[in-house]
């Protein structure tokens, strides 16, 4: 089981550099791409009515092809939206949001709209992505509407009511994303999140040194004899301890079921053993403790150091080999790698 080299992607467009003047709210290639799987195709003919201001807003738009004017009113100049470029996206964010303007085509247009259930369905296929749109899509909004609020002081109340949704919207993003990159069991990270990791790892060039692959003995034994509740509270107790030794530059995480990983970013041999030394003795003291008992599960633990010359794939394998031979060893055991072909053991 290994989990591939991560690629470098573009960067969005629409960022404004730090301190800079806000760019359009338009779609990069990538993320273009994405919500074409999903969106409805409308076909408007020039000076077609899309929708009017106050009208009740469920969902956005974007721009395939063609343009569509908004205009605000009082005073304020129109505004011109090209191919890529996207709005009405507080009517997805917010529910039943009053639209702020008037959006008539100026030309035969083409454009993509994306409805509530479709938007799940975006989060669902890539919610990297979707948290990435959403986050700046909500500064640049929250940005706009502060600008706004200064301009049309008759508006505050109204504006200052939005805002209060975007910020709320915002703090729900926040969980969201805590939950697309945490294991709901135990509170660690989960795959995308070392997934992510490993991406910012590799455009950094500050690669992880050390890997320790756990995984439960007789894991199946113990929810078996004791309940699926006795082994999820196992599960939760060798995730607090793998969090206790995880420092800020390093990741622990639940890959799924009783198998875990910490990716260490400064290690050599004795570090790593160090670490799993202590995870052992922590997982053995188990057993100790009379009113934990029935949790009593050991632990093996496969090592491996990063080595700069090899795939990340091969580090994992390695590692996952190791695991495997402490396991036939017995388990309760931290296992380097062994190639049997030559008869040394490889640490990376």
């Amino acid at each position: 089981m290994g989990i591939g080299e991560p690629a470098l992607h573009e960067r969005p467009v629409g960022v404004a550099p730090s301190g800079g003047v806000p760019l359009r709210a338009q779609l990069s290639a990538v993320e273009f791409a994405l919500f074409a799987q999903f969106g409805i195709r409308h076909d408007l003919q020039a000076n077609t009515q899309l929708f009017r201001r106050g009208d009740v807003g469920t969902s956005m738009f974007i721009v395939v092809s063609g343009a569509i004017s908004l205009d605000f009113g009082a005073g304020l100049a129109p505004k011109q939206l090209l191919c890529n470029d996207f709005f009405g996206e507080l009517g997805l964010l917010i529910e039943r949001h009053p639209r702020s303007c008037d959006a008539r085509a100026s030309c035969d247009s083409v454009l993509l709209e994306i409805t509530h259930a479709n938007f799940h369905r975006l989060i669902d296929q890539d919610p990297a992505t979707v948290v990435f749109f959403l986050r700046r899509t909500l500064a640049r909004v929250v940005s706009s509407e502060q600008r706004l609020i200064g301009q049309l002081s008759r508006r505050n109340q109204e504006l200052e009511a939005a805002l209060g949704n975007l910020y709320s919207t915002h703090n729900e993003l926040t969980n969201t994303r805590e939950l697309v990159y945490s294991d709901d069991l135990t509170g660690l990270n989960n795959r995308r999140a070392l997934t992510a990791y490993l991406q910012r790892s590799h455009r950094s060039g500050k690669r992880p040194q050390g890997l320790l692959l756990i995984d439960c003995d007789d894991f199946k034994g113990l929810n078996d004899v004791h309940g699926h509740l006795v082994g999820d509270q196992a599960l939760q107790r060798l995730g607090r301890i793998l969090n206790s030794v995880a420092g800020n530059d390093d990741i622990a995480c639940r890959l799924g079921g009783d198998e875990f990983c910490i990716l260490l970013a400064q290690a050599d041999v004795d570090c790593l053993a160090r670490v799993a030394d202590f995870i052992l003795e922590a997982a053995r003291g188990w057993g100790s403790d009379p009113r934990a008992a029935a949790e009593a599960c050991s632990v093996s633990i496969g090592m491996a150091l990063v080595d700069e010359g090899h795939h990340w794939n091969d580090t994992y394998s390695r590692a996952d080999k190791a695991l495997y031979e402490a396991k036939r060893r017995g388990g309760n055991r931290a296992q380097w790698f062994v190639d049997r072909s030559s008869g040394q053991r490889r640490l990376g």
